[in-house]
């Protein structure tokens, strides 16, 4: 199976950061012949801090996403956290994201599968990737064709994340489609005074590694000045570097 990429920014913070992104995306997707899905959040809700930027909200957010899709012809990607904002966004994505820490939220699963897109689910920092079966069988028992699952790491407390690869065969036993987070997969939640740390040197090797397991889906969070991104800066890959990791991956 043809691998997909899913990359951009982790919040919508202007109009012109999208842009950027997006035109480095389009380049590469063509040049390289990419399944490729552009990805931006309008809302962060679940972010460490009450202070910290959450993005522009639905409505101005899912605008500025229709704008790259307008410009660019990307398809795109988004996550959703309450079931209300199901109908609006798919409007307007291909794909709806349901956030690793939902991914057991009944009502979420079933308004996102009743609107006929593809369904990338996160795995819970919580869940084994065998306990994912459940949010698959909710999803396509309420109307939904296309699932796919994300592996992005397992919290243990104390700051850090743990990657078990074995959890990307185990997801594969219930889906074609297993998608790994190589970004998040770095994060240090809540370990940056208040903000999320994380190490982004060691994303290429956590793509490469999830590659050997059997991953066929690879999701980055890119930005081209990811220390003074608004969000996820610290596990997040600089957009000039995406590349060279992409080569690694389909060489």
């Amino acid at each position: 199976m043809k691998p997909i990429f899913i990359a951009g920014p982790c919040v919508i913070e202007s109009a012109e950061l999208l842009d950027v992104v997006a035109t480095e995306l389009v380049r590469l997707q063509k040049t390289y012949h990419l399944d490729l899905y552009f990805k931006a959040s309008f809302d962060k809700a679940n972010r460490t801090s009450l202070t910290s930027y959450r993005g522009p909200g639905l409505e101005r957010g899912l605008q500025m996403l229709a704008d790259v899709k307008a410009k660019h012809g990307l398809r795109l990607l988004t996550d959703i956290h309450e079931s209300w904002q199901a109908a609006p966004a798919a409007e307007v994505v291909d794909v709806l994201q349901i956030p690793a820490f939902l991914c057991r939220q009944t009502d979420l699963l079933v308004a996102a599968a009743k609107t006929g897109k593809a369904l990338n689910i996160k795995k819970a920092q919580f869940l084994s990737g065998a306990d994912m079966q459940y949010p698959v069988e909710k999803a396509r028992e309420s109307g939904a064709m296309d699932v796919w699952l994300t592996e992005r790491g397992n919290a243990f407390g104390y700051n850090n994340l743990v990657v078990d690869f074995r959890n990307i065969p185990d997801m594969l036993k219930w889906t074609s489609r297993v998608v790994m987070d190589c970004t998040h997969s770095v994060q240090r939640p809540g370990a940056a005074g208040g903000k999320t740390g994380g190490n982004r040197e060691f994303v290429p090797s956590m793509a490469l590694a999830a590659k050997a397991f059997g991953a066929n889906g690879f999701f980055f969070e890119t930005h081209p000045d990811p220390d003074h991104a608004l969000s996820d800066g610290p596990n997040m890959l600089a957009l000039e570097d995406l590349e060279k990791v992409i080569l690694s991956l389909i060489s």
